[in-house]
């Protein structure tokens, strides 16, 4: 049955492919997003440029941060359900940052939960972080982790939201669904995320920073696997639940920086400082949670996955 989903971020990594797989299904989508400059523009343009013109699409070029533009767009358009995706990422840039992270994160997630409120909306799907596990012993994991010892500013936004969901499944019957994403990488990545930075300074023979000698790990989830969830969560109201989107699989940086270098066919130059302290040791998703409730089922292998963001960077940027 077609639906009208209200995406956010839509000119990201998750919400470009997320929008291009509602659309290709017979959706109908209120694509949202601002164009901030935190990264290139032109990338986030080039990002919709496949879906903006799209028959069932409507784009609206607006800020979450302004509630009087969420609410008009929501009463203007009626959606079915929410796929809130919008916000500040980036675990250590929030460092000094948290004003920006709770304005972006926090006061534009509750503008939204608000306007979905007012008209009636009942199902919200929020992408949260796996950030949120902080610097727990427990592997892998576990959505009921307390995740009460954020390490910065942003998963400490991401997790009061989570937090906030369920006031409104409590309150108002809203069925409240968080995301968490795991390391998401693949075509169309954000210059700042560690797959695309490592590619883009392997090929332009710069110094990457590998922490801990590359001996941390990362659970590595391509982008069409994460849309492949969030769309789940969009079709399945759950009344209030937390949810890993991961692959289950953590993979040393060490030997994600050589599948790289075997894709450009160019060597690394590292520098090997001890990690900050707002970076765990490892991320590992427990997803038999996503595999009961979505049917969730991770599909991509990080060395195919890394061959497609080679393929899309060489295009884009060589």
């Amino acid at each position: 049955m077609t639906q009208t989903v209200f995406v956010t971020g839509a000119a990201g990594l998750v919400g470009s492919h997320l929008c291009e797989a509602l659309l290709q299904r017979g959706d109908r989508v209120v694509a949202v997003d601002n164009f901030d400059d935190y990264y290139p523009v032109a990338q986030k343009r080039s990002n919709v440029a496949g879906f903006i013109g799209h028959d069932a699409c409507v784009f609206a070029e607006a800020d979450i941060r302004d509630a009087s533009a969420m609410q008009r767009l929501m009463e203007e358009h009626r959606p079915d359900v929410v796929a809130h995706l919008a916000g500040m990422a980036n675990v250590r840039y929030a460092i000094g940052r948290a004003e920006l992270y709770t304005q972006v994160n926090i006061v534009g997630s509750v503008n939204l939960l608000e306007a979905a409120r007012s008209i009636g909306c009942g199902r919200f799907v929020f992408a949260s972080t796996s950030s949120a596990y902080g610097k727990t012993d427990r592997l892998p994991f576990e959505e009921n982790d307390p995740c009460d010892r954020p390490l910065s500013a942003y998963p400490a936004s991401k997790r009061a939201i989570e937090l906030m969901g369920h006031t409104y499944h409590n309150l108002h019957g809203m069925h409240f669904t968080a995301v968490r994403f795991f390391s998401v990488y693949g075509p169309r990545a954000r210059p700042d995320m560690m797959p695309f930075m490592i590619t883009d300074r392997i090929v332009k023979g710069e110094t990457i920073t590998l922490f801990d000698g590359g001996e941390m790990k990362r659970d590595w989830t391509f982008v069409d696997d994460i849309v492949a969830g969030v769309v789940a969560a969009v079709d399945t109201p759950l009344g209030y639940e937390v949810i890993n989107l991961g692959r289950g699989e953590p993979v040393l940086m060490r030997d994600f920086v050589t599948m790289i270098e075997e894709l450009a066919g160019r060597k690394a130059v590292l520098e090997t400082p001890p990690a900050p302290p707002s970076e765990p040791k490892v991320t590992f998703a427990n997803i038999d949670k996503a595999r009961r409730l979505l049917g969730y089922n991770p599909r991509t292998a990080v060395r195919d996955g890394l061959a497609k963001l080679w393929d899309w960077y060489r295009t884009q940027y060589i």
